[in-house]
């Protein structure tokens, strides 16, 4: 019990400390991108009006106490109303999460489903046609933008063949292009990383000291090759979380899709910030959560890092 606190208190204490980071940076850039009040009343408000609207949302306080002000009410669970609507900022993008997780937990599923196979399954057969035919595939795979990608597969299979919607989220049709876009490319880079592993992993010497005493390749790759392959793998698993947010941001105005990601190009052209913070604070506590998680998995994959970890202490 002891080796896991030294093991996972530090872990929390970054998290938490790159949450704060987020917040601040998040905040203070918004505010010096541009004034909310010409954006949202136009170029042609009249001067008064401006100044209302400056007073009513606290824009015109020293940036420091307005980032006080938000901090307290922040830790209160307020996170601030929308400028455009006055709703609350949260309800406005807890109401369009399910829909984003709709295609972010499918995607994941798919760049795992299919990346690690495909990886694993080239490491194995290094240098052949099959391992180069994967490289070049993979390569493809995440060099073009998925904006593009989103675009040819409409084109394809909406406009030419007629199979599926180009738009909207009204029927299970609807989900199949927008998930295989957002999925292929992690799947794409989930290989590639995935064969570099297994290669650095298949060329240790217990792993040719485990084939020298007999023991089948098929055993090898599961009780060897693969756990110890993983580590690296989770790691990468844990970034990619947080970056299918971004990701969602470009196949949703691609596609129409009224998550989070139009939700956040909509505020962020209307510096309606109340709602850009609670976006990215959102997609902050995903990515370090997420490599929380991760680290966590380090300790029962290789409980040789808690051992480490408590020894140093």
């Amino acid at each position: 019990m002891t080796s896991f606190v030294y093991y996972i208190a530090p872990k929390i204490l970054r998290a938490a400390l790159s949450i704060v980071v987020v917040v601040t940076l998040t905040f203070v850039v918004l505010r010096a991108s541009g004034d909310p009040a010409l954006q949202i009343l136009g170029p042609s408000a009249r001067a008064p009006d401006l100044e209302a609207f400056r007073q009513r949302w606290g824009l015109d306080q020293p940036l420091y106490i307005q980032y006080v002000h938000y901090l307290w009410a922040a830790l209160q669970g307020d996170f601030g109303n929308s400028m455009l609507g006055g709703r609350p900022a949260m309800q406005l993008v807890l109401e369009r999460m399910p829909l984003t997780l709709a295609l972010m937990l499918p995607a994941l599923a798919l760049n795992v489903l299919i990346g690690i196979p495909i990886g694993a399954y080239a490491a194995m057969h290094r240098d052949s046609w099959i391992d180069r035919c994967v490289m070049m595939l993979t390569v493809l795979g995440f060099t073009v933008p998925s904006f593009v990608l989103g675009l040819l597969f409409i084109l394809i299979f909406s406009v030419t063949l007629g199979l599926f919607p180009s738009g909207g989220a009204d029927k299970w049709q609807s989900f199949v292009l927008p998930v295989l876009t957002l999925g292929i490319g992690g799947a794409a880079v989930i290989a590639r990383f995935t064969r570099s592993a297994m290669i650095e992993v298949l060329s240790q010497l217990y792993v040719v000291a485990a084939s020298a005493k007999g023991v089948t390749w098929r055993q090898v790759i599961h009780y060897h090759a693969l756990p110890n392959a993983l580590i690296p793998i989770l790691t990468l698993l844990g970034l990619m979380l947080g970056g299918q947010v971004a990701g969602a941001v470009l196949v949703e105005a691609v596609f129409g899709w009224p998550g989070i990601g139009q939700l956040l190009v909509i505020s962020v052209g209307n510096r309606d910030l109340a709602v850009v913070q609670v976006i990215l604070l959102l997609v902050a506590l995903t990515m370090t959560s997420a490599n929380l998680m991760m680290d966590l998995l380090y300790g029962v994959i290789d409980p040789r890092l808690r051992t480490n970890r408590s020894a140093s202490h």
